[in-house]
């Protein structure tokens, strides 16, 4: 059996949260861990439909035997224990519209140089998309893709809205409701590697990943997606 990475005390610590609490908030199926490569860097790019969702990532990537480092908004690290949660365990702070924000992808870069495995939510918050449909994402991700040169894996949940809708602001966790949480096969991105790096190359990067995640999201839905990417602001 292939050994599990070690996350050190602030991550145990989370896990010993995080896990029952994922247990009872919902019946989740974890399916396509094995897309997760044991060891070496990582980029998982998964769809945000629930502020429960990174519960459910977690333990996706946790029982892949390996430790999630999130990008994460840096909002978080000013609550108390929380903040030490999240440094210890590697987490990784963004910073939007500040001098700041080029910090953000320089540590998720080196974290995946390093071996880790970094999951990213490239909407940056949850859909706007009334379907639960990905929306336009951020090109930070593609910039990631590139300059890391790993394994980018597309994930997706779905159900999790069901139990915690934030912008309706519903919460529903009884009965226990099914969550399917599901990784693809890597995004081939060789096609990519050596152009040289401008605005339409990060969109089209962004668009692909997406796309597989939409993809996946449809399988898993078992309804087709629609052909564009929601916008905000798109009236509904």
């Amino acid at each position: 059996m292939e050994r599990r990475e070690k996350g050190g005390f602030w991550f145990n610590l989370a896990v010993a949260v995080v896990y029952p609490l994922a247990w009872l908030l919902g019946r989740a199926r974890y399916e396509g861990r094995p897309h997760i490569p044991a060891d070496g860097g990582v980029l998982v790019v998964a769809n945000h439909v629930s502020h429960l969702d990174p519960l459910y990532s977690g333990v996706l990537v946790y029982t892949a035997r390996r430790v999630p480092r999130f990008l994460a908004k840096h909002s978080l690290w000013k609550v108390p224990l929380l903040k030490q949660v999240l440094t210890g365990s590697g987490q990784i702070a963004v910073y939007r519209a500040s001098t700041d924000a080029q910090q953000s992808l320089r540590d998720a870069t080196r974290a995946l140089q390093e071996g880790k495995a970094v999951v990213i939510y490239p909407e940056g918050t949850i859909t706007r998309d009334p379907e639960g449909w990905p929306m336009l994402a951020r090109t930070g991700v593609a910039r990631l893709a590139i300059s890391a040169d790993v394994p980018v894996v597309p994930a997706v949940h779905w159900g999790t809205r069901e139990v915690l809708d934030g912008y309706n602001r519903k919460f529903r966790p009884l009965p226990r409701k099914p969550i399917t949480v599901r990784c693809g096969p890597p995004v081939d991105l060789s096609a990519y590697r050596g152009k040289p790096v401008d605005a339409d190359l990060l969109r089209e990067v962004t668009d692909l990943l997406m796309g597989r995640v939409r993809d996946l999201l449809s399988d898993v839905r078992d309804e087709p997606a629609p052909s564009d990417f929601f916008r905000r602001g798109t009236a509904s």
